[in-house]
């Protein structure tokens, strides 16, 4: 019998046009502006995604009818450099605020005007059954690929 080993972590990395600052900016502050629409778990269609500026702000979705569907929470808050985020969407893509799964992103100067964005999404294994599905869907080009490169478009 062969067995698969599927890794407990997904790592991206984008080259974009702006400086650690502004990328960090678009980021966060700008994550409406970039984030798919089709990567919404709430109930009415995603008006826009919400990131709160500072550890233990929140992370999430608002409707077009206003309601708000928590993504996780913001566990590291560091400006232009670094930002870790606590995804709590399970693998039936709901709200869960038992699970944690950490997004870690970092922005590295990269040439004049430009950024290194790297992205590690980990402790996937948490997800339990869901694990190598997820983690498909993750490492899928609509995944974290496609994601970024919305992102990078925003910059």
């Amino acid at each position: 019998m062969t067995q698969t080993i599927v890794p407990s972590a997904i790592s991206k990395s984008i080259r974009v046009n702006a400086d650690p600052a502004r990328a960090f900016d678009v980021f966060t502050a700008g994550l409406h502006r970039w984030w798919p629409a089709s990567h919404s778990i709430g109930s009415s269609p995603i008006k826009e995604a919400v990131m709160e500026p500072r550890e233990g702000g929140r992370w999430f979705e608002r409707g077009e009818d206003g309601s708000e569907c928590d993504w996780g929470r913001v566990l590291v808050w560091e400006p232009p450099t670094r930002l870790i985020l606590a995804w709590q969407i399970d693998g039936e893509f709901r709200y869960d605020p038992e699970l944690v799964t950490e997004v870690e992103v970092r922005f590295i100067a990269d040439g004049p005007g430009a950024t290194r964005v790297e992205l590690e999404h980990r402790n996937l294994d948490r997800f339990g059954k869901h694990h190598e599905a997820i983690h498909g869907t993750f490492a899928s080009p609509g995944g974290w690929s496609g994601t970024l490169e919305r992102f990078a478009a925003a910059c």
